[in-house]
């Protein structure tokens, strides 16, 4: 790593940051104690059924040829399958055949795998039901493992790489989230405990841990929890209200309907809710981050700007970031809901009708109640930050400049006026590279950190 050349930013004053330490310990403690009470003791196990054998093995030789014909079909039916015919000839890596060659069909059918020379893939062992000690093998699909592995390497090598300590601790984060999702959010809502209060507990929790792991302990850090957590309760409302006023039952999906199956006990309304708050978490904590930032980073750019101009401003990045957000969640969601849009396409319906079916409107209310949050986290966010970056110092209420006079206060020194050839000349002159400590031109240094140190 490189030598360091952040500067180091204005400690918050005393006085914000016990504000800051009484509302944040607080929430934190209230939602610890919630997940240790709502944290799945006897969460049900999945019954046990007769696992059907699968080993490894490569694949060394593929001979294909032509589908046998059908011994009976309806007239106008292909005459023959549909295929690929042939057989695989497989070297099995485990289990009790290791080490032999084996036969198995070519596998067909829809999702069924295409096989190659050298395709590492997975078999299940066929035992005949009237003669046990007869076994087949079939290809069930490719073997992942490795494949995915390489690409987890590379995600951490290029998180680690660009972001140094900080993408070391976002890692850190990632892994803190996972382990609370299944940990205490799944098992808690198999349990049959309330979706919605599960994962109001399950994000806030994944919200403290990843945001103070990730960008450190500071007021900056504290604003964008706060803003986050508010945005959250208000995204659980929202979409209450949504799903209450649109009739939704959470059997939108082919998923939901399948669980409902399995686990009867599953509140699936309250499921559709949780799966909204923790999808909407995650850009919650890009937008929120962001604007406690650029509150920071405008502060020390122009100290003596009021607590107002740094609002005016940085709701104006935070308008911008929305616009690009907006679609990044209508994109997200409709990406994972492609075969099901495409299937609505080829519905003979009218569209109106096609808008109302609740696979459909479960899709829009998650777009829209998410967006909502979004939008409510900025001026939230940029408020707070607002407040806590001018605190203490004079003149930074709302509407107070250097210079302006209210009441019987004195008024203050009015900054001189810039010479506007001097300016002129500043600007027109190509900058130079300055390694001395202070900076001739009193602007702050780019690579500076702008968390503000506790």
């Amino acid at each position: 790593m490189g030598a360091d050349h952040t500067r180091s930013a204005p400690p918050t004053p005393p006085g914000v940051r016990r504000i800051l330490v009484v509302t944040v310990v607080p929430l934190f403690l209230v939602t610890l104690v919630a997940a240790i009470v709502l944290w799945p003791r006897d969460a049900p196990r999945p019954e046990a059924a007769d696992d059907t054998p699968r080993y490894h093995g490569t694949v060394t030789r593929v001979v294909t040829e032509p589908c046998p014909p059908n011994p009976t079909v309806p007239e106008g039916s292909p005459t023959t399958s549909a295929g690929p015919c042939g057989t695989v000839t497989v070297r099995v890596d485990t289990g009790p055949d290791a080490g032999q060659e084996v036969q198995t069909p070519i596998p067909a059918g829809p999702g069924a795998p295409r096989v190659g020379v050298d395709d590492d893939v997975i078999l299940v062992s066929l035992i005949d039901p009237e003669d046990p000690s007869i076994s087949s093998y079939n290809i069930a699909e490719h073997q992942r493992g490795k494949p995915l592995i390489w690409l987890g390497v590379l995600f951490a090598a290029a998180i680690v790489a660009f972001g140094r300590l900080r993408g070391l601790a976002a890692l850190g984060g990632l892994a803190a989230s996972f382990a609370i999702l299944l940990t205490f959010v799944l098992p808690g809502i198999s349990a049959g405990q309330p979706p919605l209060v599960v994962a109001i507990v399950g994000a806030s929790l994944i919200m403290f841990v990843v945001l103070y792991l990730t960008h450190g302990v500071s007021a900056q850090t504290s604003v964008a929890v706060l803003g986050t957590l508010g945005s959250l309760v208000l995204t659980g409302l929202l979409g209450l209200a949504a799903t209450g006023a649109t009739h939704l039952t959470g059997f939108g999906s082919e998923d939901a309907t399948t669980l409902s199956m399995f686990r009867a006990d599953v509140d699936l309304h309250g499921l559709l809710l949780a799966g909204i708050i923790i999808g909407s978490l995650g850009v919650l904590d890009d937008v929120t981050v962001t604007q406690a930032a650029t509150v920071t980073e405008l502060r020390h750019a122009n100290p003596d700007a009021s607590r107002r101009e740094l609002y005016r401003s940085a709701t104006r990045v935070g308008r911008a970031h929305i616009a690009s957000v907006v679609n990044t969640i209508v994109l997200a969601y409709a990406g994972a809901s492609l075969p099901l849009l495409l299937l609505l396409t080829a519905d003979s319906r009218a569209l109106g009708q096609i808008v109302t079916t609740e696979f459909l409107t479960t899709e829009i209310v998650r777009s829209v109640v998410a967006t909502l949050g979004l939008i409510a986290a900025v001026p939230l966010t940029t408020a707070l930050a607002a407040v806590v970056t001018t605190a203490g110092r004079p003149g930074a209420a709302d509407g107070d400049r250097v210079g302006a006079t209210t009441g019987d206060q004195a008024p203050t020194v009015p900054r001189p006026a810039t010479d506007r050839a001097e300016a002129l000349q500043a600007l027109s002159t190509p900058p130079t590279r300055n390694t001395s400590p202070a900076t001739r031109s009193g602007w702050p240094d780019p690579d500076r950190s702008t968390d503000t140190t506790w």
